[in-house]
């Protein structure tokens, strides 16, 4: 959208953002000659007719519920026949992959294990096949290569994660009857992403945050619970897996931040087939097993039982159409009850409570002051108390979850303060000074998470660093952050629960968006310390990212272009993975955005224009006269 209209800001604003700083295998002899053979998309092979190329595009509008089934083997087909015959039978929506099994001799099909990994292509995997001048028989047998792109891989935990790597692996066929079969071939999946696209799709299970000794600084702190992304089948039994994965337990990324209410060795009753009854209770019946196989008695206690029906209530949320009100915990040897929570009390164990209502729109206006707009239209004003009074002219401010406190950046990037909203006092004393002579290089916009700690890093050439201010008011501390190496943060978001941080770093002359884990731990002298640790990109796709905000449970809005692409505005999730809609309407000169982590508020955008707010899939002025939109946090 072109707002004609609107009024150009006087100066670059900082948000989450940087606002001034530029920016093998050996192949068989029986492969000399080899016709590139790629997978086409539909789960059936021809048994005759010439190799030719197919485009992966063609399924892409093909309805995603239609189920897909896989096609056994042509008799006399050819090696590279039967290879790419059973990479489209695993696209099938088969629970076991019985038709892939099929190409595999029997050996074969008894050892091989699909659920091991998923390697996700950028195109259809591409099959390198003897020339049909030659038999490419060895001894033996034959060997064939399968290869392509890698844009990520999913591990046996579920978990996602990207990868530019390439595929490359071999694949070995004997006789058997007179008909080629797979005799050697490697565990897991090989799918090109449209196939992923349309087999699987994203699960948020949840556990609770471990916050240390910090656990105490909100009401029930052992409580909070994290969302903690994982990839189901869509249509082999996604409620049940969902499940499954959760008591699993985190995932490894995660894993250090959080922990699960559920009892090591908790798994469903055999052969369980979870499904919500007409009135929406879904009872999940549940058995203890040990290292070997041996089953005991499920005991827990009412209070833990509660924890452990509220992580199965909101991971199954919105897994099905009939939405479930009540779950239901049961021992798997007899069916009695171990407890029941239904939606209305799980909510005491939402995630996302700590992060407020989220209702605030703030920004800075054009007096350099913190404004707010005024409900859901175009009015706005000042806030009350030091940060609307300008007193001090600022260059970012945030605002505390609880829409309490604030924290302003003065234009030089060299001070940050802290005061509260509405009381008439002064702002003191800055709370953080940097040394940087150069605005660009000063202090990052800060931001709050759900405890009320906030989190601002210096850009200091000369020491630069990432602080830490407990209660938003304790003298601020230095926190490592590992593997960033050369890189600096250009600007930070930390989510509510605390335990993860968005952090903007430049390195070489890029800018990429990066995910790190807030691990919390006593230090040696006893007070409080923190760590940021597992630093994976989370737009992998962004050759620079101008910009990003948290959007909800497991995701963020960004802002940022690929390579030799224009400018664009995108959810990512936090694994890396695309968060539908992939994309949002257009709107020019985007340099910031915001989001309510709620996920229930509207889109804000700063432009050369103004603030722009996303409503009803249309971008509209709100105020010509501000820019550096943010909601609370």
């Amino acid at each position: 959208m072109d707002m004609v209209n609107g009024r150009a800001t006087e100066r670059p604003r900082e948000g989450f953002r940087p606002s001034r700083s530029p920016r093998t295998r050996r192949r068989s002899a029986a492969a000399l000659g080899a016709l590139v053979l790629l997978l086409a998309g539909c789960a059936s092979m021809p048994s005759e007719g010439e190799v030719r190329r197919v485009d992966p595009s063609s399924r892409a509008d093909t309805d995603s519920q239609a189920r897909v089934f896989g096609v056994s083997p042509q008799k006399g087909a050819q090696p590279w026949q039967i290879v790419r015959g059973f990479l489209e039978a695993t696209t099938s929506d088969e629970p076991g992959f019985a038709t892939a099994r099929e190409y595999l001799t029997g050996r074969a099909a008894h050892s091989w294990d699909p659920f091991t990994r998923t390697t996700v292509l950028d195109i259809t995997p591409t099959v390198l096949a003897p020339g049909r001048s030659s038999t490419g028989e060895e001894e033996d047998g034959t060997t064939l290569e399968v290869t392509g792109p890698t844009v990520a891989l999913v591990d046996s935990e579920h978990a996602h994660r990207p990868s530019n790597g390439t595929y490359r692996e071999t694949f070995h066929l004997v006789r058997v009857g007179g008909e080629w079969r797979i005799d050697r071939l490697p565990d897991g999946l090989v799918v090109a992403e449209a196939d992923f696209e349309r087999n699987y799709e994203s699960v948020n299970t949840y556990h609770y945050a471990d916050l240390g000794p910090d656990t105490g600084a909100v009401t029930r702190g052992e409580d909070v619970l994290v969302a903690d992304p994982v990839y189901v089948r869509e249509r082999i039994d996604p409620l049940t897996e969902a499940v499954e994965a959760l008591l699993d337990g985190p995932t490894g990324w995660l894993a250090p931040v959080v922990g699960s209410a559920f009892p090591e060795g908790t798994r469903l009753a055999g052969g369980t087939k979870l499904s919500p009854n007409d009135s929406g209770t879904l009872t999940v019946p549940l058995v203890v097993r040990d290292g070997k196989g041996r089953e005991r008695p499920l005991g827990v206690g009412s209070a833990q039982c509660d924890r452990m029906a509220a992580q199965v209530l909101h991971t199954v949320d919105g897994q099905v159409s009939a939405r479930t009100s009540r779950v239901r915990l049961t021992r798997g040897d007899g069916g009695a009850e171990l407890c029941s929570l239904t939606r209305d009390e799980a909510e005491a164990y939402a995630p996302g409570r700590l992060g407020g209502d989220g209702g605030g729109q703030y920004f800075v206006d054009d007096r350099d002051r913190l404004a707010v707009v005024l409900g859901d239209g175009d009015r706005t004003a000042p806030v009350s108390g030091p940060f609307g009074t300008g007193q001090i002219r600022m260059g970012a401010v945030s605002v505390s979850r609880d829409e309490k406190r604030g924290a302003g950046l003065s234009l030089d990037g060299r001070s940050l303060f802290v005061a509260p909203l509405t009381a008439d006092t002064g702002l003191g004393a800055p709370v953080v000074t940097s040394a940087a002579q150069r605005e660009s290089d000063g202090l990052t916009t800060p931001s709050w998470d759900g405890l009320g700690d906030l989190w601002v890093a210096d850009r200091d050439p000369d020491r630069s660093r990432l602080l830490w201010l407990r209660g938003g008011q304790e003298e601020a501390r230095e926190v490592e952050v590992v593997g960033l190496g050369r890189g600096r943060i250009e600007a930070l978001r930390v989510s509510s629960d605390g335990v993860r941080m968005a952090l903007l770093i430049s390195e070489e002359g890029r800018t990429t968006l990066r995910l790190g884990r807030i691990e919390r731990e006593e230090s040696e002298d006893g007070s409080p310390g923190a760590t940021v640790e597992g630093l994976r990109p989370i737009a992998p796709r962004m050759e620079e990212v101008l910009d990003a905000s948290w959007a909800g449970d497991s995701r963020l809005v960004v802002v940022g272009r690929e390579a030799k692409g224009v400018q664009q505005l995108r959810y990512t999730a936090t694994d890396g993975s695309s968060a539908g809609p992939s994309t949002l309407p257009g709107l020019n000169g985007v340099t910031g955005v915001a989001a309510s982590e709620n996920g229930d508020k509207p889109l804000l955008a700063d432009t050369g224009e103004g603030i722009a707010r996303l409503e009803r899939a249309e971008w509209e002025l709100v105020t010509d006269k501000g820019s550096m939109p943010a909601y609370p946090g």
